[in-house]
């Protein structure tokens, strides 16, 4: 019966990591502009000139190229990052309560998106606004930690503390903000990959395929630190290093996710915590799949926003509204299969 449930495991498993392929191609077809199967598979092998066949209109090369490419490659990477970061984080503190942000960093994006909209304008960008003060509050977190941030407890109060401030700053930012402005900011904070453009992909994107990988790599390591401290230093871990090094590697997929499509929250305390029901707590299972599952919820949430009508809830707003309900469903489920 074990060998048996193995093998579903691990087919299951393997059907969680080719759905956001499947998820990506489907979704190219999906909004309030129809795109057949026909006209999709024209504009994919004719990315340049030429005539659409009969029955085509020319416009869906721009559709899918301008338009829903670099929304859908957009929504996967910050669904496999924003999942990643909350389940190696969720292990690394031994915590199922702790998501990808509880170390400062939304609320440090925030303040450097605020700070680039009401001050600085056009000279210093929101996403490097937002990236360079994520950076900074865990880079603050780790300092005043210091040596403690081998010990979870006290590396989670510092991170509670420092989001206070910088949250603290954000309302500061949106007291001086002009009404105009402060629309716009709210927008951000909302979450949308509505404005999704190639020029983001370029900046995000080898940031956190940079980082997911890293932390895949990392998953025997998460592993490992899930244990009691002192069983895992007697198998030869650093403790210290290896925590800074999860750290920094969810940071950096955080970050660079948030900076660009805004707050998106409940994904990373959702994703990993469906994933350990359906798998366990091994890690090193949990860590891959938690990214592939995190960036089909995206795809599939993005396609529902498109495409049930005309406008566009904001991605984080529709994410905390269903993702409530659920995440307090998963609390009552996972008490026995957590760590």
């Amino acid at each position: 019966m074990s060998g048996q449930s193995d093998k579903k495991k691990r087919a299951l498993a393997l059907l969680l990591l080719i759905l956001p392929v499947l998820a990506f191609v489907i979704s190219l077809g999906i909004g309030t502009y129809h795109v057949s199967p026909r006209a999709l598979v024209w504009a994919l092998t004719h990315p340049g000139t030429g005539a659409p066949p009969a029955g085509v209109s020319p416009a869906v090369r721009d559709v899918i190229f301008r338009i829903r490419l670099p929304r859908l490659i957009l929504a996967l990477a910050v669904g496999a990052a924003l999942s990643i970061s909350g389940a190696s984080l969720q292990a690394l503190f031994k915590n199922p309560l702790v998501n990808e942000y509880i170390l400062g960093i939304s609320s440090g994006s925030a303040v450097g998106a605020a700070l680039s909209l009401v001050f600085l304008g056009r000279a210093f960008p929101p996403q490097l606004a937002a990236f360079v003060f994520a950076v900074a509050a865990v880079g603050t977190v780790l300092l005043i930690s210091g040596k403690a941030e081998t010990h979870s407890i006290s590396l989670l109060l510092t991170g509670i503390i420092v989001t206070a401030f910088f949250s603290a700053l954000l309302s500061l930012i949106e007291f001086f903000a002009s009404p105009y402005v402060l629309q716009a900011l709210f927008f951000w904070l909302m979450g949308s990959l509505s404005l999704a453009s190639w020029q983001d992909l370029f900046i995000s994107v080898p940031l956190i395929v940079l980082g997911v990988v890293f932390v895949v790599f990392l998953r025997w390591r998460v592993k490992v630190q899930s244990m009691i401290e002192e069983e895992a230093k007697s198998l030869g871990v650093n403790v210290r290093r290896e925590k800074i090094l999860v750290i920094a590697a969810a940071t950096l997929v955080t970050s660079a996710a948030t900076a660009v499509v805004g707050i998106i929250g409940w994904l990373g305390f959702i994703v990993p915590h469906l994933v350990r029901l359906m798998f366990g707590a091994d890690n090193r299972r949990v860590v891959p799949v938690s990214a592939a599952l995190g960036a089909s919820v995206v795809i599939i949430a993005d396609d529902l926003i498109r495409g049930l009508s005309s406008f566009e809830i904001p991605l984080g707003i529709f994410t905390s509204v269903i993702g409530i309900p659920v995440f307090i469903l998963l609390l009552k489920k996972a008490r026995k299969v957590w760590l």
